[in-house]
């Protein structure tokens, strides 16, 4: 595997954080039942002005874990949980554990076509679904494995009077009202917690070799693919993230969940993290600015990890400044590059911290992140964690780069993921000898931090110059005129293909292609620099706010196709 680098980064932690974790080798749901025991009366869960103690959630769990039994589920059987973030989709998520099932987190905006394939590939045999995507469920049935569906609804967590208005709300927004029956293979969620004796056959569980979750990746770059995650995998990087933030305290720290809990980041960095350290979690099924201010200002949440568009959207409400974000002690970024200027303005805002880590899926998903408190870097994804190796390799050869020099990012450790479900082929080309490689191109520091340029798939080959579209985002993102911005390389019959700028521009500014082209050339080589500009008064993003470059990539290709 080459010459041994020195694990250099070590120098820079904190006597805080140590350089190995001794992991509990239980079941990932053993959180929920100790921090049930321990803290009974702490709040859990915020959700639109209803809240629940630690030992509500579990009993709630311990009845859906008691009815999925009751259904037929047996250990390893996989459960889909098709929810926002609500307390419905804490419940069903440690529920489906404790009944010794495997989750298989689905995202609530999947249309039928991508749900269908899900559960195909998966072969969950339960969905829990809202009441607004029961059809969607039922439309898929039949050519899936699925034999029960359980539907919930937003109000059924909600406070008086909310839930009685909600379902009019619901009617407005949705132009519909699904009123299901609880009969035959529907199961109607607040029938089945009455009915559900809350008494259940307790599996044996190896952490290390059992599965608990089936998370699909994103699909941005071709089909979703089921990553295996074990109770271990997500044992340990939860057990890694306490262990970063360590000021952190437990049973204290109020977390805002804007992060999707479908999203692997978001259960991690949220859900498993604050159930783990009985922390109050604010569950925000749907990211609005103006909602999310409100709740921090009354709310004090004092940790908020997020993605940089999140962050954005909040530093660019025009009335940012009548609310009072103080009480954020740290945030850290994830799911996609974090521009320096991002984390200056936020940081000068709140008082707080923010920086930035870096994961996959197939990673359950943090490897790498700033130091919170002390030594931090702008433009770096940080260090590796605790237990957590990694290196840079020259492409297909696994041949270790010298420090500096770009290759592709491998990690090993404790949280990387057990293979591809169902695809021996793609899980022999990822990992190498225990080595996942990640797809990113980077390289790593004199000092042990590590930079991503950017994707192996993402990098645009011009007339035969490597540009990394990271490094030209970087540049769009010190305009201060710019609100959003993503590069990506487009078709050219010349230079094979040509960068291209998609933009998004803050409220109220004036800035023209040729504006904004002059800018580029003043901070950017002549070879980099973008050929074509588009405004935009959004971009794609994906449920977590990673921007779907390969979405805009595919509509060049789509109009390139149609012009001949």
């Amino acid at each position: 595997m080459g010459v041994e680098l020195t694990k250099r980064w070590f120098e820079h932690y904190p006597e805080e954080v140590p350089k190995t974790i001794e992991y509990d080798n239980k079941p990932l749901h053993e959180f929920l039942v100790e921090t049930a025991t321990n803290y009974p009366d702490k709040t859990a869960i915020h959700f639109m002005g209803k809240e629940l103690t630690y030992q509500e959630v579990y009993d709630a769990a311990k009845k859906f874990a008691s009815y999925l039994q009751y259904l037929g589920l047996k250990k390893g059987d996989r459960v889909a949980v098709m929810l926002p973030n609500t307390p419905q989709s804490v419940i069903s998520y440690y529920g489906a554990l404790l009944a010794g099932g495997v989750v298989v987190q689905t995202n609530p905006l999947y249309t039928e076509r991508e749900l269908e394939y899900q559960l195909k590939d998966s072969g969950a045999k339960i969905i829990v679904c809202l009441d607004i995507l029961l059809p969607r469920a039922e439309n898929v049935k039949d050519d899936t494995y699925l034999e029960n569906i359980i539907v919930t609804a937003i109000k059924d967590y909600l406070p008086f009077p909310k839930n009685l208005i909600y379902p009019f709300i619901q009617k407005r927004e949705y132009n519909m009202v699904v009123k299901p029956e609880h009969s035959g293979d529907t199961h109607v969620w607040t029938t089945m917690l009455e009915e559900a004796s809350g008494e259940y056959t307790k599996h044996e569980v190896d952490p290390e070799e059992d599965l608990a979750l089936l998370q699909y990746t994103g699909g941005t770059t071709g089909y979703p693919k089921g990553v295996m995650l074990t109770h271990l995998n997500l044992v340990s990087n939860t057990q890694m993230c306490e262990k970063w933030n360590y000021k952190a305290e437990y049973g204290k720290e109020t977390v805002l969940g804007i992060l999707p809990f479908f999203h692997v980041y978001g259960m991690t960095a949220v859900m498993n993290l604050s159930v783990m350290m009985a922390q109050k979690m604010i569950l925000v099924p749907k990211f609005d600015v103006d909602t999310v201010l409100k709740l921090i200002d009354k709310q004090r949440p004092t940790l908020f990890p997020g993605a940089p568009t999140i962050y954005i959207g909040l530093l660019n409400h025009p009335k940012l400044s009548n609310y009072d974000l103080s009480s954020i002690n740290a945030c850290l970024s994830g799911s996609a590059p974090l521009p320096a200027e991002v984390q200056q303005q936020f940081e000068k805002v709140t008082g707080g911290k923010l920086v930035e880590g870096y994961g996959l899926t197939e990673s359950s998903p943090v490897t790498h992140s700033n130091l919170i408190y002390e030594n931090r870097r702008a433009g770096t994804i940080g260090l590796p964690w605790p237990d957590t190796d990694a290196k840079v390799f020259k492409p297909d050869t696994l041949e270790e780069m010298p420090i500096g020099e770009v290759g592709e990012i491998a990690v090993k450790g404790p949280q990387i993921m057990k293979g591809y479900w169902n695809r021996p082929e793609e899980t022999e080309n990822t990992l190498k000898d225990g080595w996942l490689l990640t797809g990113d191109m980077g390289y790593m520091d004199e000092e042990g931090y590590f930079y991503i340029v950017d994707r192996k798939k993402d990098m645009i080959i011009a007339g035969g110059f490597n540009i990394y579209p990271r490094e030209v985002e970087e540049v769009l993102y010190e305009n201060e005129l710019i609100a959003e911005a993503v590069v990506a390389g487009i078709p050219d019959p010349y230079r094979g293909e040509t960068v291209k700028a998609y933009v998004v521009l803050k409220e109220g500014a004036d800035l023209t292609e040729e504006g904004l082209d002059q800018y580029c050339r003043e901070n950017l080589a002549a070879f980099k620099v973008p050929k074509r500009y588009e405004f935009r008064t959004e971009l794609p993003k994906t449920a977590v706010g990673k921007i779907l470059r390969r979405k805009l990539v595919d509509e060049e290709k789509e109009k390139l196709q149609n012009q001949v």
